[in-house]
């Protein structure tokens, strides 16, 4: 293998040979030994200083021209410096891909020095916490978001359970914070938006509550009777009776309740299409009528039906069925006595409408964009009184969603309402069936 250290050793020793047989002919050895020892070191300090300009200029890539072994020295560095240039070309181009995925990411994500200064942010940081790039970069993030928790909770320094606190531009957006450390005392803080994911905590929480509420009551009302009546030596008949009355009615109610969540369960859980049966409406709407009429006789309501005989639907029955009489039962149990109830079933370019028209005690607006919630109730007692589950709604909105459709609610208070269920044109089944 070529050493070049052999051979620049080999060099110099010819060079001094030479001098000294020629101060040996002509006399003067040290002088002829000092003039190439002065020659050779006069080429290495020539070849330092062309080294030293090429590191300083920088601009120049090709190294300069040099025999022996500044030569290879030259070309040992250029190759050294090819390799760091791919090297840095790879490295510049996964920090940008790095930097383009973190800025793309929905998460705001920040790099802290050991002091807890701000090296980098993404563009979700400048939203959800306020930050802005020609001014906070080299800023303290305890000096931008100056919040106790979130001061004690970096001062952790390693990971545990998040953070989670309102964002700094928005009370209503809830963030979640996590630290991960990295690297030489630097740190990744990174904060979700969890505002959604707090609704629906918040959510079941409410519908635990409910659920237990709603139970509650009926089973208070006939454990309350089943203990009158041990307790009692004799009752009357007539006591009994209305006992039994009431207990049966809280049972019915109990069932209705959880006959409701089941079916909404199995709306809410079942992501396959309803099927596509053939569904006679006006039909469907006759059998409702029939099951309604005594309701509607017993609270002293007119019940009438617009139907177009010809007009079916694509869906589920059973589904359409239980949306469609949630709509008529409610409509009848807040009309007042002498009102009107009128059912419509009709199609134009636009699709099939189905339409609940009554002229009950209306809704205040502030109320409508939350009706279909389970178990939200614009009169808590009223509702009661004449038997509502407060999911009804519930059940209607996630029926209509599973048939593409969707609900419209008109209202005036003490004028009434209209509850509007509006199906695509596709749905509408053809002359042929």
């Amino acid at each position: 293998m070529f050493n070049p250290w052999s051979a620049e050793f080999r060099r110099l020793f010819f060079l001094l040979l030479l001098a000294l047989i020629a101060g040996l002919l002509f006399g003067e050895v040290a002088l002829l030994l000092f003039l190439v020892l002065a020659g050779y070191l006069g080429w290495h300090l020539r070849n330092l200083h062309r080294l030293y300009t090429w590191f300083n200029e920088g601009r120049r890539f090709h190294p300069p021209e040099a025999a022996g072994i500044w030569g290879d020295v030259f070309n040992l560095i250029d190759r050294y410096q090819l390799r760091n240039r791919k090297r840095k070309k790879r490295l510049t181009a996964l920090i940008k891909r790095f930097q383009e995925a973190t800025a793309a990411m929905p998460d705001a994500t920040m790099i802290l020095d050991a002091d807890g200064g701000i090296e980098w942010f993404n563009g979700a940081a400048q939203s959800l916490l306020g930050l802005q790039a020609g001014r906070d970069v080299g800023q303290r993030i305890v000096n931008l978001i100056r919040n106790p928790e979130f001061r004690a909770f970096l001062a952790l320094g390693s990971p545990g359970e998040p953070l989670r606190m309102a964002s700094p531009v928005n009370e209503h957006i809830i963030l979640s914070f996590r630290v991960v450390p990295y690297g030489k005392e630097q740190r990744l803080l990174i904060a979700r938006d969890v505002s959604q994911q707090q609704r629906l905590e918040q959510m079941r929480r409410d519908f635990v509550a409910n659920v237990s509420h709603e139970l509650r009551t009926p089973l208070t009302v006939v454990n309350g009777f089943l203990e009158t009546l041990s307790d009692e030596g004799e009752i009357t008949p007539e006591q009994l009776h209305r006992s039994l009355q009431l207990m049966s009615q809280q049972a019915r109610r109990m069932s209705q309740i959880v006959e409701d969540l089941l079916l909404l369960s199995r709306l809410e859980t079942d992501s396959n299409r309803p099927p596509r049966e053939r569904v006679a409406v006006a039909a469907m709407l006759q059998v409702a009528a029939a099951g309604l009429n005594p309701l509607a006789q017993e609270r002293g309501l007119q019940l009438q039906f617009e139907c177009d005989e010809r007009l079916w639907l694509y869906g589920a029955e059973k589904e359409l069925y239980s949306a469609f009489s949630n709509l008529i039962t409610n409509a009848l149990r807040y009309t007042p006595q002498g009102g009107r109830v009128t059912v419509r079933w009709h199609g134009d370019s636009q699709g099939a409408h189905f339409e609940v028209e009554d002229t009950g005690v209306g809704i205040a607006p502030h109320h409508i964009p939350r009706l279909t919630e389970r178990f939200y109730r614009v009169d808590v007692g009223r509702s009661r009184d004449v038997g509502g589950t407060g999911l009804g709604l519930a059940i209607v909105k996630h029926v209509l969603n599973r048939h593409h459709a969707n609900l419209r609610i008109r209202s005036t208070l003490n004028r009434g309402s209209t509850f509007s269920c509006h199906f695509p044109p596709e749905l509408i089944v053809g002359e042929e069936r």
